[in-house]
């Protein structure tokens, strides 16, 4: 692994005007130019691109204005862009990436795999094996598995067993809640999504009182399941209370429902997934993202007498997929699961307790108010009281979020301020730790913090 100063950019542009009022939007506009001149090579691949796909995109997540940039390789926490800028990977494919871009483990597992043959048209030796580990590990709740492509793939499968399952049709969702692309309830622009036509049913997440009031005022036996996230991952990392959960789980099982536990991002967060931390035990758990090697993966699973419907001897339910068994997810994933042990599992979450309190510390200190958000206090609305930036997340996964007026001009701003000092994370300020993140990287991230409340104290 290179040393700790080859992460860091040598031409990184100064600070931000020494002025008394700032104007927001000016300042974006500032960073926007200079990207733009940055990254010329990634322009005229997005300018190739949009001739062929709309908006040179087929991910909408990687969207970014002016132009996203183009990442041309990685190696152990490093990318670099076409334009041959460098950064060190605070996103890590959106949690997918857990193993960083250079696992010498994986890529020799997924090779001997590949040199049997990758398209066999049958049952594999992986595929019991990984089921195996998987069930083994997530023995809270689950007695059985099943394999598909993607995490959305994994929740559309769990909300129809519910249904074949229950004989019912209405699924409890909650707002800022994301179960794929197909599934996603964001607090703004809900008309933008592509949900499919099921019976979902909102409420407002970590509020006990209002959900409660939600389900009484559905039809009697009406409810097929409770989808939910142990925390709130594209919602901003926010984690769920322990008790509300626990109160989820009592009200699916009043109501003969389903309780479906999404862990796609959560279950890398303890060794038996978020659910082994808050106390309750699912009907389903819906995985995805790093327990297929870092390849395309999803699975669902849960106790015998649900998941017995999906036996094809039962001639109950019917669940197929060409890649649901590839081998190079299999392959990839059994190792993954060797790699990310319950040490590792520790570590990493250690490490990531670890940057968020590094964080919150620095946002007390500078700009003298608490900026931490442990349980939702800043969702559903109500921002009134909320500071200007603050953190939130659990172990390895976090965000950075700013609220306000100008919230949307301020992320924007700290998305490229954050590319100027050499760091990738997201546009919505989420951050994702990799098993070849070290604690140096961890320093070089809250200096720019620190760098950033700084420059910009003025707007915070």
């Amino acid at each position: 692994m290179a040393d700790c100063s080859t992460f860091v950019k040598a031409d990184t542009p100064g600070s931000a005007p020494q002025t008394s009022k700032i104007d927001a939007q000016s300042i974006l506009e500032e960073f926007r130019h200079r990207y733009t001149e940055r990254n010329a090579l990634s322009l005229a691949q997005f300018k190739q691109d949009a001739i062929y796909m709309p908006g040179a995109n087929t991910r909408s997540v990687l969207h970014a204005l002016p132009f996203p940039m183009v990442i041309a390789r990685g190696q152990a926490t490093t990318v670099w862009s076409v334009d041959g800028h460098s950064y060190i990977d605070f996103l890590s494919e959106y949690s997918a990436g857990l193993y960083g871009h250079s696992c010498e483990r994986i890529w020799t597992a997924v090779n001997n795999a590949m040199k049997k043959g990758w398209n066999l048209g049958g049952k594999n030796e992986y595929e019991g094996k990984l089921a195996q580990m998987l069930v083994e590990r997530f023995g809270n709740s689950m007695d059985m598995i099943r394999f598909c492509n993607s995490g959305t793939e994994a929740n559309l499968m769990a909300i129809g067993t519910a249904i074949a399952y229950t004989g019912k049709q209405k699924i409890l969702c909650f707002l800022g809640g994301y179960h794929g692309s197909s599934i996603s309830f964001p607090e703004t622009s809900p008309c933008y999504t592509m949900n499919p036509k099921y019976e979902f049913v909102l409420a407002p997440y970590n509020d006990i009182l209002a959900t409660d009031a939600v389900v009484e005022a559905l039809p009697p036996n009406s409810l097929a399941a409770i989808i939910v996230e142990g925390m709130q991952g594209a919602g901003g990392c926010i984690p769920g209370r322990p008790d509300f959960m626990q109160h989820l789980q009592k009200l699916a099982s009043e109501h003969g429902a389903l309780f479906i536990l999404d862990e796609v991002m959560t279950s890398r967060l303890a060794y038996g997934g978020l659910q082994s931390t808050l106390g309750i035990k699912p009907d389903i758990t819906t995985l995805g993202k790093w327990p297929g090697g870092g390849f395309s993966f999803g699975a669902f699973g849960g106790r015998h007498a649900v998941m017995e419907m999906l036996d094809p001897s039962a001639k109950k339910l019917v669940h197929s997929g060409t890649f649901n068994n590839n081998t190079i997810s299999m392959a990839g994933g059994i190792e993954g699961c060797n790699i990310f042990d319950r040490e590792a599992v520790k570590g990493l979450n250690d490490l990531g307790d670890t940057l968020r309190q590094r964080i919150a510390d620095v946002l007390k200190q500078r700009l003298g108010h608490r900026n931490t958000s442990d349980c939702n206090e800043q969702a559903n609305g109500a921002v009134g009281s909320a500071p200007k930036i603050y953190i939130s997340g659990v172990g390895s996964l976090m965000n950075v979020t700013f609220t306000g007026a100008n919230k949307d001009i301020l992320q924007a701003i700290f998305y490229h301020y954050m590319l100027e000092q050499g760091l990738y994370v997201a546009t919505r300020g989420y951050v994702a730790l990799n098993l070849e993140t070290k604690v140096e990287h961890l320093d070089i991230f809250v200096r720019a913090i620190e760098k950033f409340v700084t420059d910009y104290q003025d707007l915070l």
